[in-house]
């Protein structure tokens, strides 16, 4: 009995304050009733030993360590009688310490140990651990990188300015948890491996005395450091551990000490090492699947509790998903005017943007807001915001919207938002202030945000357009905070643009925000490196311009995901468009143009003093109609160039325009379909003029160069009444459209002399008449020069340049024919032609440059055509 006594005494002594611990853990020991009297050491540790195992044991969704402290076993405690296991409290204000660093593979172990016990211990989402390892340079954390894919263990710091970032982060977790309206709040885990640098240090110790509401629970390996003991920071209520060579001392914990007079736990303690690495790819797996579902944003999450009730005065602002349990807030303002935005693909750019755009619509009404949206690449970013046959909502917030835009498009819309700033700065001017905000309440200017998605497209290459557009962004970049003008330019590289050399940082550095999605690190800072591990549905924002120590990573909805809440949204907002409100002016670069559909054509009526010919849709920003005057001004004719049977499809659009601003009887139109592959179209144009109740005649060849001919001995002649052009009347039905007969002279009225094909009449007109010793080429020189003065317009399909230049009969007299469209011609060939050296056209299907050389035009157009004819559709 005196050996059990001595026994007995000896662990009652050394474990008095370990069992007032664990009778603070009762309430987890539901069932688990302590003996009436302990009966000695014999049986004392065992019981320790079961118990202790009952509280370190894991227990999934358990009640977070934010607020209230949970035991964590951090090892063994070896004694005479046996060993039991050693937990310690963490988290809800508790902390821990240990002096030795990773470096010692105890230390190393016995952390990520903790780490795995904290999370599989919590909730999925209770806990997130951030990590510090600047003397290991991150490889403390490297046994637990599946933590890391899963997203519940951020990537470790390892540089002093990471430190830094990792800290603000952790600091404004805390100031946040303070004021948390939710109980749950997450425990934010802040790991370091090794002491940092003494500013860092004194930051870290400060979080150990934030208290428990501040949800922040740190594990400090090295501390004190042994280079400047003295001089460390105190530590708020941490438990510490000290190593000796084999075993661990460990100090009471704060709060539930093991010891009566501060000396600690007195027995040594075998600290655990390395959790297995199948426990760590289970844990990960699980709770990398719980936080996917836990940690989704929903879209609603982002739209505010009433549509339309903020102001634009000093910025606008959105919600774009969370940080951890927070909802993240970017801006358009002075400190953050414009966004650069960068995604590999897949990685959710588009549906980010989706967002942003919808959350800011939801916001701001039309009155604040408005939306310039281009899209360069083959797909249907924007498509949504604009009426189409199967829904014909739209977001009235749109003003332009460009799908599969073309880089003169968006050319076109940075013009325009260059003189809407010109505008502005008129208003601000005339208010007497300087910036947007400051206009009164009874003037109120919109504020403009202008996506331009793929914007790399827009600067391919060094040519004109490209080096125009770099000088309207930097304007636009460098003015567009104060006239409340802001742009998001998203791109899935940043590099590799020709005209961008020696301007980038002119124009990026205004860009103070950028978003890095996975792949996206180009627009980041090439130091930092916080995009490299980020899963699909999330982004890094920065708000430095890039500069390590100013990220956040947020999670996002998936927009796609919220196709019905978006169509509701959208529903929603439409219809309390304001009154008068009209859909926005929209470009689709793969859609044809159709005359029947343009609403110039649609409003054609006759009586005009100066006909119209209509020929295709201008690329800018109101897609208005491309169109040329034939009125009595010398070389009002149009010559269609090309090969591409689109040529007769615009020959067809520019003549039923023409004939809608007739009277049937007031002009008489000469067909003449040359060539095979304008026969589709030649018909269609004789039978809806016909039906229209015109004049038409049909010409060969031989026709063509009498009538031509005719043309010009009556040109020749003295003008009759009102200019018109007098002769005896042509033979042929009108009805019918049939030949017309040799040597006929026009009718009184104007008269339109249509060749689909000229060119294929060139060895009839190059014939001299051996009378006259005229040939047809002197004929059609004298309709070309005298025509438009007496009602008289030649509309001309000719297959190449060469011929066109040969029946002028040089370049001298190109300007014969003024008007002309160039179909899929060299820009080099064109400009020559032209006479114009630095002429920027490079051909492509479906489009067609615009040449008037009296109003000194160039435009790109989308040539009319029929559905089912042109270059893609040829017959």
């Amino acid at each position: 009995m005196g050996r059990l006594a001595s026994a007995y005494g000896q662990a009652v002594a050394a474990h008095r304050a370990a069992r007032t611990h664990l009778d603070n853990a009762r309430r987890a020991l539901a069932g688990h009733a302590a003996p009436a009297a302990p009966a000695g050491a014999a049986e004392l540790v065992p019981r320790l030993a079961e118990l202790g195992g009952t509280l370190a044991a894991p227990t999934p969704g358990a009640t977070p360590a934010a607020v209230e402290a949970v035991p964590v076993r951090l090892g063994e405690a070896a004694t005479a009688e046996g060993a039991f296991p050693v937990l310690v409290p963490l988290g809800g204000g508790h902390h821990l310490a240990v002096d030795a660093d990773a470096r010692d593979p105890r230390v190393a172990g016995l952390l990520r140990a903790l780490v795995l016990r904290l999370l599989a211990t919590a909730p999925p989402g209770g806990v997130r651990v951030a990590g510090i390892d600047t003397a290991a340079l991150g490889a403390t954390f490297g046994p637990l990188r599946p933590l890391v894919d899963a997203g519940v263990l951020d990537p470790p710091a390892t540089g002093e300015a990471e430190v830094a970032a990792l800290l603000d982060a952790a600091e404004r977790h805390a100031r946040a948890a303070r004021h948390a309206e939710h109980p749950d709040q997450e425990l934010l885990l802040v790991v370091a491996a090794s002491a940092p640098p003494p500013r860092e240090a004194a930051r870290l110790a400060a979080l150990t005395h934030a208290g428990p509401a501040a949800a922040v629970c740190v594990l400090a390996a090295g501390h004190p450091p042994a280079a400047r003991a003295g001089e460390a920071p105190q530590l708020g209520a941490t438990t510490t551990v000290r190593l000796t060579e084999r075993y661990a001392h460990v100090g009471d914990p704060p709060g539930a000490p093991f010891s009566h007079d501060g000396t600690g736990l007195a027995a040594s303690v075998l600290l655990d090492g390395d959790p297995p690495a199948a426990s760590v790819a289970a844990l990960a797996a699980h709770l990398g699947a719980a936080a996917r579902r836990g940690d989704a944003v929903g879209f609603t999450e982002l739209l505010p509790e009433r549509r339309w009730a903020e102001s634009a005065g000093n910025g606008l602002r959105t919600v774009v998903g969370r940080a951890g349990r927070d909802r993240v807030t970017v801006a358009f303002d002075d400190a953050t005017p414009h966004w650069l935005v960068g995604g590999r693909t897949g990685a959710g750019k588009t549906v980010f943007l989706l967002d942003v755009l919808y959350g800011l619509a939801a916001r701001y009404s039309p009155a604040e807001l408005q939306l310039y949206l281009l899209d360069f690449k083959e797909g249907v970013s924007f498509t949504e915001f604009v009426p189409t046959p199967r829904d014909p909502s739209w977001l009235p917030h749109a003003r332009a919207v460009g799908i599969e835009s073309d880089r003169e498009y968006g050319v076109a819309v940075l013009r325009e938002l260059r003189r809407e700033m010109s505008r502005r700065a008129t208003t601000l001017k005339r208010h007497g202030v300087t910036k947007l905000a400051d206009l009164p309440r009874d003037a109120p200017v919109p504020r403009i945000v202008a996506v331009i998605d793929e914007f790399h497209v827009l600067l391919a290459g060094n040519d004109a357009l490209a080096r125009e557009s770099v000088d309207l962004l930097e304007e636009l970049a460098r003015k567009g905070r104060s006239y409340g003008v802001h742009l998001v330019l998203a791109s899935q590289s940043m590099t590799g643009v020709e005209a961008l050399y020696g301007r980038a940082e002119a124009i990026f550095g205004q860009f103070a925000l950028r978003v890095a999605l996975p792949g996206g690190g180009g627009v980041l800072d090439p130091l930092n490196e916080a995009a490299q591990t980020l899963p699909v549905g999330s982004a890094v924002l920065n708000t430095a311009a890039g500069a390590v120590g100013a990220d956040t990573v947020v999670r996002f909805p998936d927009a796609h995901a919220a196709a019905r809440e978006l169509a509701g949204l959208r529903h929603e907002l439409w219809q309390d468009r304001p009154a008068g409100a009209r859909p926005p002016s929209v470009f689709r670069g793969y859609e044809a143009a159709r005359v029947e559909d343009d609403p110039t054509f649609a409003g054609l009526r006759p009586g005009g003093r100066r006909p119209l010919a209509l020929v295709g849709r201008t690329v800018d920003v109101d897609g208005t109609s491309a169109m040329f005057m034939m009125d009595a001004t010398p070389g009002r004719h149009l010559a269609v160039v090309g090969t591409s049977a689109t040529g007769a499809e615009v020959l067809r659009a520019a003549t039923l325009s023409l004939a809608r601003q007739h009277a049937p009887g007031d002009a008489r139109f000469l067909l003449a379909p040359l060539v095979a592959a304008a026969e589709p179209a030649s018909d269609d144009t004789a039978a809806t003029l016909a039906a229209a109740g015109h004049r038409v005649d049909r010409l060969d060849v031989a026709d063509l160069r009498r009538q031509v001919g005719a043309l010009a001995a009556a040109l020749s002649a003295p003008a009759g009444p009102a200019g018109s052009v007098t002769g005896s009347p042509a033979t042929g039905s009108p009805a019918t459209g049939g030949s017309a007969a040799g040597g006929a002279a026009p009718l009184a009225g104007r008269t339109y002399v249509v060749v689909f094909g000229m060119d294929a009449a060139s060895g009839a007109l190059a014939a001299t008449d051996p009378e006259t010793f005229r040939s047809g080429h002197d004929d059609l020189l004298t309709l070309l020069r005298q025509g438009p003065g007496r009602g008289v317009h030649l509309l001309g399909w000719w297959r190449g340049l060469r011929r066109l230049a040969d029946d002028l009969g040089g370049a001298h007299n190109r300007d014969d024919v003024a008007c002309l469209v160039a179909l899929n011609v060299p820009g080099a060939e064109l400009g020559l032609h032209l006479g114009v050296h630095d002429l920027a056209y490079a051909p492509r299907p479906d489009r067609a440059l615009l040449v008037d050389r009296h109003d000194q035009r160039t435009r790109l157009i989308v040539p009319f055509a029929r559905d089912g004819h042109g270059p893609d559709g040829e017959d």
